[in-house]
């Protein structure tokens, strides 16, 4: 095995770094905001700060057994186990991601803080707390936001790289060749 040089390593620390500070405060954020949830309200209960807004945004206390914003309910062990292996996989490819792509290191994670909070949900409770409804949309939590927005984010990132990619000139001095006559 090749051992790495100093410089190496410190580059790998610093990734870890930033990956545990990002996914530890969404993960800190994710557990706090459920606790309270499951701490003021019975499942089932709904909060409104203003009577209003209620038609529009509250606060409900549900219990989710499935993936993120209720789908599959049945599939609890699937989630958890698919959160174990996107987990690894982050955790293990991060590093390997040049800091010079701060949207998906960004995005990954965000994926990585959403994955670890309902993984602990699943594992210390065997049900995730969702509490977040807005108007009709499915009720859901700190961590599906932060899932969500980490595949948005790292979508988009993919997309304008690849844009950039194909907009670099080639060696003529013109636009890269697309193909197309």
């Amino acid at each position: 095995m090749i051992s790495e040089t100093a410089p190496e390593r410190s580059q790998r620390a610093r990734a870890y770094v930033f990956l545990a500070c990002i996914s530890g405060l969404v993960l800190a954020l994710d557990q706090w905001s459920k606790y309270l949830v499951r701490a003021q309200l019975e499942v089932g209960q709904v909060w409104s700060p203003l009577e209003w807004l209620a038609g529009y945004a509250r606060i409900i206390h549900w219990n989710n057994t499935g993936a993120a914003f209720g789908m599959l309910p049945t599939a609890g062990i699937i989630f958890s186990v698919v959160a174990l292996c996107v987990s690894a996989a982050i955790i293990y490819y991060f590093p390997r991601v040049p800091e010079a792509q701060t949207a998906v290191r960004i995005a990954l994670a965000l994926q990585l803080g959403g994955a670890v909070g309902n993984l602990i949900d699943r594992v210390l409770l065997g049900t995730v707390t969702d509490f977040i409804s807005v108007a009709s949309f499915p009720v859901f939590n700190v961590a599906d936001a932060s899932i969500t927005v980490g595949v948005a984010l790292l979508v988009a990132s993919m997309w304008v790289q690849d844009r950039q990619a194909r907009m670099e000139p080639s060696a003529g001095g013109g636009p890269a060749e697309t193909g197309e006559a």
